[in-house]
């Protein structure tokens, strides 16, 4: 199973990730659709292929072709609006009076309800630090009926995988190091 192999792979000091990992994958409020498409589309976010490939191989047992394009498209287009949209907020406001000129085509056929893809956009909004994009989705989610605690578990996904991309990108790169991550 992918995601018992990604936690074998956290080290010692990782271990609150691997039980957050399971709390909620076990016990969660979101559907099957919503837990992994967001945990898709933070998986790609986080930008760790390892994560992503291990991430992607599981969420494919629970997802429809469609829902798992939809959290590859959000990984995409999100993280293209949160560039964008931090940086016209910027300032006394006149770049947000000016078109973005940016596609964004795939938002007119989502392959999942607007709900869901407004969850994978908080779950990559969060991991890009986009408030203005969070907010958004966020009151776009809550007035498709998504509950608070259903939007809060995605962000608890979000930060669990990006935790464990963090981690094991760490790990990766300069084995000296990591073995001291954590220590004081």
């Amino acid at each position: 199973m992918p995601i018992e192999r990604l936690k074998d792979q956290l080290p010692d000091f990782a271990r609150d990730l691997k039980l957050n990992l399971s709390n909620l994958i076990e016990s969660s409020s979101l559907t099957k659709q919503q837990l992994w498409g967001s945990a898709l589309t933070s998986a790609i976010v986080s930008r760790n292929a390892r994560v992503a490939r291990l991430i992607a191989d599981e969420a494919e047992t629970h997802l429809t072709a469609a829902a798992f394009r939809a959290a590859e498209a959000a990984a995409a287009m999100i993280s293209m609006n949160n560039i964008y949209y931090r940086f016209i907020h910027t300032g006394d406001g006149r770049y947000a009076k000016l078109p973005s000129k940016l596609r964004m085509s795939v938002l007119k056929n989502l392959g999942v309800e607007e709900a869901d893809f407004h969850l994978f956009a908080i779950a990559a909004s969060a991991i890009n630090g986009c408030v203005r994009c969070m907010e958004r989705h966020e009151g776009a989610a809550v007035k498709e009926g998504v509950p608070t605690d259903t939007v809060l578990d995605v962000v608890r996904v979000a930060s669990v995988i990006h935790g464990i991309a963090v981690t094991l990108e760490a790990q990766q790169a300069e084995p000296e190091a990591a073995e001291t991550i954590g220590v004081p």
